[in-house]
């Protein structure tokens, strides 16, 4: 399975399963729009942990521990999530602007794991 990640909000999306993985629906986006095979929400950090993280890249290496932590306790989530995929290009999508410190980028290091 490839997994790949991209901004809900980018154009030209790759073909694959298309999984939202945050937790709040992104601005400005219909569900039409969105044309999603899923969203993953009970993957996406907790309010709590999204909301202290208030992307500050400063606090990176915290969330990112607090959120793998996190993503333990939902393993058979994400594995159930993954079998909805079967054999398909995985598309992550999130709607951060800053694509260097997403969640999104953590949450795929997980999934590869798992597969």
């Amino acid at each position: 399975m490839n997994i790949r990640i991209y901004r809900i909000y980018d154009d030209d999306l790759p073909q694959g399963y298309h999984a939202l993985v945050d937790r709040l629906w992104p601005r400005g986006i219909s569900k039409a729009e969105a044309d999603l095979d899923g969203h993953w929400k009970e993957l996406a950090p907790s309010n709590d942990l999204r909301k202290w993280f208030d992307h500050d890249p400063d606090k990176w290496g915290d969330f990112r521990k607090e959120y793998l932590s996190e993503l333990s306790d939902h393993k058979k989530d994400a594995k159930e999530r993954l079998e909805e995929v079967s054999r398909k290009n995985l598309i992550l999508l999130y709607g951060a602007k800053d694509k260097k410190h997403s969640h999104a980028h953590i949450l795929k290091e997980y999934l590869e794991k798992l597969v």
